[in-house]
């Protein structure tokens, strides 16, 4: 069995470079993402894209974050991330208490609002947690990781990597993606890459062939051999 997540997300973010940076994480894992820039199409997103979750900037043109909030939880079920430079704790209490499911201040690292965004959409269960390549089981929420009747332990960050790329089966993807994707920053060494890959590589094939491979000169890919 393997697991595709087609959960959807809403991204409203009037900064254009933040909202591509946010819609490219949350692609990175395997989600449908739209990006808009203002609220104005709010009602027709929701009727015709139907997103599982919207992640809410609250200063927006036009109507600001907390209206749009009014009207998500009046005709949709869509879990709500608020994505806001403000940080004081009255903002935060009245998203909250208006029915967002999470809060997150600018700035932010990337790999934690895609993580937060993943949490709600899991309490809501609007996507799966396991993945399954050949007879690698990858169960995000538990952190379990089995292959065939051998449990494999993982550290923390390796658990987030593998959780990367098996959301990314059978896509190569580059050192810069899996920085980006699973420390939240590409502007750093590329080795530390390497290193994470290497001792996840090897704890995997403890226990069967090789799944986790090295595209030369473009990055990795996790996919089982034909």
């Amino acid at each position: 069995m393997r697991v595709v997540s087609n959960a959807r997300v809403l991204v409203i973010e009037d900064a254009e470079a933040i909202g591509a940076a946010v819609c490219s994480a949350l692609r990175a894992v395997g989600y449908e993402v739209q990006h808009r820039l203002d609220g104005r199409q709010l009602e027709t997103d929701l009727s015709k894209f139907r997103p599982d979750l919207v992640v809410l900037d609250v200063m927006l043109p036009g109507r600001d974050g907390f209206r749009l909030l009014d009207v998500i939880r009046k005709s949709s079920g869509a879990g709500i991330v608020m994505l806001t430079a403000r940080d004081g704790v009255t903002d935060r209490l009245r998203g909250l208490e208006s029915g967002a499911d999470d809060y997150v201040g600018k700035p932010f690292v990337l790999a934690e609002l895609v993580a937060r965004v993943t949490a709600v959409l899991r309490r809501l269960g609007r996507t799966p947690s396991t993945v399954q390549i050949d007879d690698l089981v990858v169960d995000a929420e538990s952190g379990v990781v089995l292959r065939g009747q051998s449990t494999i332990e993982l550290t923390a960050t390796e658990l987030r990597l593998l959780c990367y790329l098996a959301a990314q089966r059978g896509r190569v993807v580059s050192k810069t993606q899996i920085l980006t994707a699973v420390w939240g920053y590409e502007d750093y060494d590329p080795n530390l890459v390497e290193v994470h890959v290497s001792a996840l590589r090897r704890k995997l094939e403890e226990h069967g062939p090789r799944l986790l491979h090295t595209v030369r000169g473009l990055g990795y890919v996790l996919r089982a051999e034909e």
